[in-house]
């Protein structure tokens, strides 16, 4: 490791820890010496400066909190002597220059897609099954039962043989310490059939607890969300269970199909429950029609397609206070790349834009962009605070304990996977992404709630970072999780799949790696790489009622 710490920005008065260290320490960094007054744990921040009461905490070149006591130069600034603090944002201030990056290594460069009647590309080829309302998840789960295992897209049952063994040890007679001793070996029984269809990637089930009594502005907006996969270039076609009287009514649903494809041609069968009367005939019928709509689906296969048909969603969770230093820039390289070459990229979780506001607002390419996401933000940021719960709440125990204090260092941090192209589009929750170019989309901070959103406004690859470990994913499109650092990435190897460790070290750049990713995102959208999300079955879906999450 090149240095013990870092100044992210050159106007930045907190300096982050790259390593642990020790109280008296003595740290000489671009011609400043800071004798450190306390510990300060690995990722934290200590102050560059001695600051009074109410001083400002600049970092990242912006406000992200205000000195609540006397700090000390060489102080570890913590929840006890630091308060979130965030500027306030207005509309456009000025134009934002913007220089591309270098994209010679990839122009010209296709990946291996499914390519779809109205023009989008998927990098995966999915059946859908959809329930307009939670009282048909039980018949979904019974054609679930019926389909995966007999169609070879069942997994083994992993966790099983550790219930047989500790069943023969009690009947054997063992005692409980004895069966507390006993390891425990995982070892996943392949009971998988071949895959009838090889060209069809999975059948997905999208089950959930909406489409009744709940609002209708609820169950409008699932409605929307579920149009928005079905429409989605991942998916090939769709079975859809309607029970006939919930608030998530079909025709709803068709109209939100038609407002986003026009022409809509995939197979799409739907089912009423009480119309049709008996369970077992719903269920049998739409496991015959649904057989049949997986023929047609298999008859599709990957074709070349440019990289413009890439529209890669950008999600952070169960972030640290590396993330905004590592992984997040990366994030950021990809998207200045993407966007450069004609794709799309999508920002979300605009509770963690707090702060990053009035940047995002320059660099909109538009003064209607610009009053619409002032609009969307100053909207959900005043319902959060009229229940008590504004986005400085936003930050967990996890992001506090490794060192994101305050909402406004949490969202700098997180802002940065958006790079430093011009915004081109500003979309609220279930809107499709259709513009070249960085897109910002209204989703909250929760991991799956914005994933869901992601997919549902047609992302289909979702880089994911993340700094304490999250296992996350989504059922129609391929979630890629990056480390923030090497530790991370070795202790929970099953989930992540790319390590941006190389950044704290010095080994890679951020443009380096930020190349890299792309690559490796190239290679997902052809199918040559399963993620990590995708190998354990992560299954996300969780649609976002429109109340205050964060």
């Amino acid at each position: 490791m090149k240095n013990k710490v870092l100044k992210v920005h050159p106007s930045d008065d907190a300096i982050v820890a790259l390593t642990d260290l020790k109280k008296g320490e003595r740290i000489e960094f671009e011609g400043q010496v800071y004798l450190l007054k306390n510990d300060v744990p690995v990722k934290h921040k200590f102050a560059g400066k001695t600051y009074q009461v109410g001083d400002p905490v600049i970092m990242y070149g912006i406000l992200v909190g205000k000195a609540t006591q006397v700090i000390e130069k060489g102080d570890c600034l913590t929840i006890n002597n630091v308060k979130h603090a965030a500027a306030e944002f207005t509309g456009k201030t000025e134009q934002v220059s913007w220089q591309t990056p270098d994209i010679s290594r990839f122009q010209g460069r296709t990946f291996q897609g499914y390519h779809r009647p109205d023009g989008k590309v998927g990098t995966a080829n999915y059946w859908l099954m959809v329930p307009m309302v939670f009282c048909e998840n039980r018949n979904l789960n019974f054609i679930k039962e019926a389909l995966l295992k007999e169609l070879g897209y069942a997994k083994g049952a992993k966790y099983q043989q550790h219930s047989r063994k500790l069943v023969e040890m009690y009947q054997s007679g063992k005692s409980t310490d004895e069966i507390l001793a006993e390891e425990l070996l995982v070892e996943e029984e392949s009971d998988m059939a071949q895959r009838i269809f090889p060209n069809v990637d999975g059948i997905k089930f999208l089950n959930h607890e909406g489409g009744c009594g709940g609002t209708r502005e609820d169950s409008d907006t699932l409605c929307s969300l579920l149009a928005g996969y079905i429409t989605h270039p991942n998916v090939a076609g769709v079975t859809v269970l309607s029970l006939g009287c919930q608030h998530a009514q079909v025709d709803i649903l068709k109209k939100e199909i038609e407002k986003r494809d026009p022409d809509f041609s995939k197979p799409i069968y739907i089912f009423e429950q009480q119309e049709i009367g008996s369970e077992e005939k719903l269920v049998t019928e739409a496991i015959k029609k649904t057989f049949v709509g997986l023929i047609q689906a298999n008859e599709i296969i990957r074709q070349p397609a440019p990289l413009n048909k890439l529209t890669i969603g950008l999600e952070c969770g169960g972030s640290d206070g590396f993330s905004g230093i590592s992984a997040n820039p990366a994030l950021g390289y990809v998207s200045d790349l993407l966007s450069t070459l004609g794709g799309t990229v999508i920002l979300s979780e605009f509770p963690e834009l707090c702060g990053v506001e009035q940047e995002l607002i320059n660099r909109c390419t538009s003064e209607a962009l610009a009053n619409k996401f002032r609009s969307i933000q100053g909207a959900y940021a005043a319902k959060a605070e009229a229940v008590g719960s504004g986005f400085d709440m936003n930050p967990s125990p996890g992001n506090i304990k490794d060192g994101l204090i305050t909402d406004a260092i949490k969202s700098a941090g997180a802002a940065k996977k958006g790079g430093t192209s011009p915004v081109t589009d500003v979309l609220d929750y279930t809107e499709p992404a259709t513009q070249p170019g960085l897109s910002l989309l209204c989703t909250p901070g929760n991991d799956v709630e914005s994933t869901t959103g992601l997919a549902g406004s047609w992302a289909n690859l979702i880089l994911f970072t993340t700094g304490l470990g999250t296992p996350t994913g989504n059922p129609v499109t391929p979630v890629i999780k990056v480390a923030s650092n090497t530790r991370l990435a070795e202790r929970m190897p099953d989930i992540i799949d790319v390590s941006t460790g190389s950044i704290i070290t010095g080994e890679e750049t951020i443009q380096e790696m930020g190349e890299r990713l792309l690559e490796y995102c190239i290679k997902v959208a052809s199918g040559e790489i399963s993620t990590k999300a995708m190998q354990l079955g992560q299954d996300d879906f969780i649609p976002w009622k429109r109340g205050v999450s964060l």
